[in-house]
């Protein structure tokens, strides 16, 4: 019995000790700037990912051979033609103005006096009276 434990501690003893020796003599120790420099490095070569979604780096939009100005002229043309959709209308609406009312202010204010005065305008929690 004696044997058998003294067999399993030297087993333990010489696994630990090859784990930590291969530790040791495995990485040496580097400078900040080099850790630094190899991730620019690797960054810089598309080694390591961005993002979750983005897997890969979206390709940059070429650029406009037009001048700015030329531009604004064209989407200043294009709003006015009614080529360019503003706004959150669809198609089928058209913009209309509302119905002009044909009573009065002095007339609307006037009914909503005495609807008040007859309880038909609930105030609070009570409910309006019929």
């Amino acid at each position: 019995m004696k044997l058998a434990s003294s067999l399993l501690a030297l087993a333990l003893t010489a696994a630990f000790a090859s784990v930590a020796s291969a530790q040791t003599a495995a990485s040496a120790p580097t400078s900040r700037a080099d850790v630094k420099a190899e991730a620019k490095a690797a960054a810089k070569s598309g080694e390591i990912k961005t993002g979750e979604a983005s897997p890969v780096k979206p390709a940059k939009e070429p650029k406009s051979a037009k001048p700015r100005a030329d531009v604004k002229v064209d989407a200043k043309a294009a709003a006015k033609s009614g080529a360019v959709k503003t706004g959150e209308a669809d198609e089928n609406m058209k913009a209309t103005k509302p119905a002009a009312s044909e009573t009065t202010r002095a007339a609307v204010k006037s009914d909503a006096k005495a609807a008040e005065k007859a309880g038909q305008i609930p105030t609070g929690d009570q409910p309006a009276k019929k």
